[in-house]
This record gives structure tokens, C-alpha cells and sequence, in this order.
């Protein structure tokens, strides 16, 4: 009966490790989708201005 319990005891705490990883999970891509509609938003505006975005050092022949 202890091994049971036991083994119990190791499969809720590994279901409850695996719910925390996928909350984490989650959480991430969020954050990441809400900086790329940011990034998007940003981009949006600023595309209509006079200036071009041009690399800050030459290029190497």
C-alpha cells in the first residue's frame, strides 16, 4: 500500500509540475505576441516618415 501512495504522490506532484510548465508556457508567448503587436503598431506609424532606417555603418567590400 505504501508504494502506491507513494507512487501517488509522484504522478500528482509531476501533473502539477507540468501545469505550471504550461502556464509558463503560455504566459510567454503571450507576452511575445503582445510585443510583436506593439512592434507592428510602432512600425505602422513610423513608416511614413521622411527618414529611412539605413545601416549605421558601411558595408566591408
Amino acid at each position: 500500500m505504501f508504494a502506491y501512495e507513494l507512487q501517488r504522490y509522484r504522478s500528482d506532484d509531476l501533473l502539477r509540475r507540468a501545469e505550471r510548465a504550461r502556464l509558463a508556457r503560455e504566459a510567454v508567448l503571450a507576452r511575445r505576441a503582445e510585443r510583436r503587436a506593439a512592434a507592428r503598431s510602432t512600425a505602422e506609424t513610423e513608416s511614413h516618415t521622411s527618414r529611412f532606417r539605413r545601416h549605421r555603418f558601411a558595408r566591408a567590400a
